[in-house]
């Protein structure tokens, strides 16, 4: 591996864009930290490690360590034990001051609420019903894009009904969308990919909780023990794409994107008609024409000048993450099983385990990390023989000779 490649992960890619665009003066430090969730004064100590360190300054340095600070395993055991023995009904605060009033454990009251939560001996309280209301738009092209799905006669009575998977910017109201036949997964990465390709990758996607874009599933023991929640496809494509992901409560939180449907329900299925479309294909490609006049006419200018769409980076295989992956165990003759077929692993050096990647084209491919594996489908079981049946042989009287020594003893005796 050459020296002067730079690794960097999404999060630091995200902090080195809106360095560069402070950097260039398209943005002001206080509003860098406020997206950064910094201060001001650690924006400027970035920007002088950039401008001494160049982009190798930004990796963390602490990557790689292990945490002076972390807890040894023998006390939280021993907390633990004592709460269940001891303040099994204490919240974590009364806990945690009990522990280090009478036990001389000394522990922060959130670290032990973690604990707790992981262990499954507290449970968060309900809170009051927040207040809402009306939310100002974002001020930068790309900081939050609101994303949608909506099913509807868009050909009328000329075709089946479809779905719209559309996109507004939040700050502009810029707008871009394409129709598949179904909401899912594969028509979710599709239009990102799409999208990525037109304006780059966005800071953020505000949605719904569509069991498309969020998780309903339980953890697994392994998230579990890492306190994570079990993500969608699609959230864990957004998250190595560095995008944040907010997840609308309601339907009119995200009213600019419902709103913009009710839109498109009116005019686009009116325009659809005078040219006489009826095909999700056709449609898409007047899609492409359709959404720079409808932008050129309705979208405003965002508050900020600077763009908070990131450039798409040239080596990023998109297509080993905006995909549907599946992990599969790898038998010991080298084959796996995926949605009811066998498939065999012709290359070498196979591990225990292999993904299953389904692209957004179609095409399936076998992965392990980011090597492609050769393989080829087994169309048909080879059959295992039957064992071969004794022959069946039928018995028969046998009469010695007459010079058999059997008769022989006969005539001596008589």
């Amino acid at each position: 591996m050459r020296e002067d490649i730079v690794r960097m992960s999404q999060s630091e890619l995200v902090r080195l864009h809106l360095v560069k665009e402070v950097q260039a003066k398209r943005l002001k430090q206080l509003e860098a930290a406020e997206k950064l969730e910094l201060s001001t004064r650690q924006v400027r100590r970035i920007l002088r490690r950039l401008e001494l360190e160049g982009e190798a300054g930004l990796v963390h340095r602490l990557r790689g360590r292990v945490s002076a600070r972390r807890i040894d395993e023998r006390l939280k055991a021993k907390a633990l034990e004592l709460y269940r023995r001891n303040y099994y009904d204490f919240g974590p605060t009364f806990a945690a001051e009990k522990l280090f009033e009478i036990n001389r454990i000394k522990i922060s009251d959130e670290t032990l609420r973690t604990w707790l939560l992981a262990e499954g001996l507290w449970q968060k309280r309900r809170k009051a019903r927040k207040h809402r209301r009306w939310r100002e738009r974002k001020h930068h092209f790309g900081e939050m894009i609101q994303m949608d799905g909506s099913c509807h006669a868009w050909f009328a009575d000329r075709g089946p009904k479809c779905v719209m998977m559309g996109y507004i910017d939040d700050a502009t109201g810029t707008k871009y969308g394409r129709f598949y036949p179904y909401e899912g997964t594969i028509p979710a990465l599709d239009s990102l990919w799409r999208y990525i390709e037109r304006y780059g990758i966005p800071f953020s996607i505000y949605l719904d909780r569509h069991s498309t874009y969020k998780a309903w599933a339980e953890p697994t023991v392994d998230q579990e023990l890492r306190g994570e929640r079990a993500l969608s496809q699609f959230e864990e494509a957004t998250k190595k794409l560095g995008i944040k992901i907010i997840h609308a409560q309601s339907a009119p939180a995200k009213g600019r994107i419902e709103r913009s449907f009710k839109t498109d329900q009116d005019r686009l299925v009116k325009e659809l008609r005078l040219r006489d479309l009826s095909t999700i294909a056709e449609a898409n490609k007047f899609l492409e024409s359709y959404w720079r006049g409808h932008n050129k006419r309705f979208a405003i200018e965002a508050v900020e000048e600077a763009d908070f769409h990131r450039p798409l980076p040239k080596d990023l295989d998109l297509d080993a993450i905006l995909c549907i992956r599946t992990p599969h165990p790898v038998r010991n003759d080298f084959t796996i099983v995926h949605q009811g077929r066998l498939y065999q692993i012709l290359s070498r050096d196979v591990p225990k385990w292999v993904d299953v990647e389904h692209t957004v084209d179609g095409r399936m491919r076998i992965t392990s990390g980011q090597r492609q594996l050769a393989y080829k489908p087994i169309d048909q079981r080879p059959l295992t023989p039957e064992p071969p049946k004794p022959l069946k042989t039928q018995k028969t009287a046998w009469t010695p000779d007459k010079e058999h020594p059997w008769r022989r003893r006969i005539l001596v005796s008589a």
